[in-house]
């Protein structure tokens, strides 16, 4: 039963169960697939590369990038700049991206594109290298994906061949011993 923006889920068993869920907040790229096309069709209407639009946002490229692909949530301050930006992007779509809960997730057939193979065998690769200096020069912890900032350009090689050049800006969060003089919270014994 759907009443409004919230849908009523009853389960028979030998308890009656009944589960409110919410059909507004979250979505997940596949039902947002119609509203992407039209967003990227708008950027591809204002002629603008993601470096461009980037700028207009005053966001990171990957960022934009992230926006119009269903991967980030789009705040009030950005959507005025995104509809000076984007004017043929319809203003359902612009509220859509505003209250919609992005699903940040991937498809694991997404790791059959080359581009995006290429990345995971670069950070799977690198990665304990990566971790190790990273634990030498910060301490036990890992880097945050939440605060965190990403920027993908080129460069040029010393060969004159174009180079790409892909920067992870993440938090440090060091793990932490757990005390129980710390934790605040009522334990299971409690």
């Amino acid at each position: 039963k759907i009443d409004g923006e919230t849908m009523m889920l009853s389960v028979s068993t030998r308890y009656s169960v009944r589960i409110a869920l919410s059909v507004r907040q979250y979505s997940s790229v596949t039902c947002q697939a119609d509203r992407i096309q039209r967003a990227l069709q708008a950027k591809t209407d204002a002629d603008l590369s993601y470096d461009e639009l980037a700028e207009k946002l005053n966001v990171t490229n990957t960022y934009a990038a992230q926006l119009l692909l269903g991967q980030a949530k789009l705040t009030e301050t950005t959507a005025e700049k995104l509809r000076t930006a984007l004017p043929t992007l319809k203003e359902e779509d612009v509220q859509s991206m505003i209250k919609t809960f992005p699903m940040r997730s991937y498809d694991d057939a997404i790791l059959k594109e080359p581009h995006i193979y290429r990345t995971y065998e670069a950070i799977t690769h690198y990665g304990e290298a990566i971790k190790a200096i990273i634990n030498e020069q910060c301490g036990d912890g890992i880097m945050s994906a939440i605060d965190f900032y990403c920027d993908v350009g080129t460069t040029t090689g010393k060969n004159n061949e174009k180079r790409v050049v892909i920067t992870f800006n993440g938090k440090f969060l060091p793990f932490i011993e757990q005390s129980n003089d710390d934790n605040t919270a009522k334990g299971p014994r409690d």
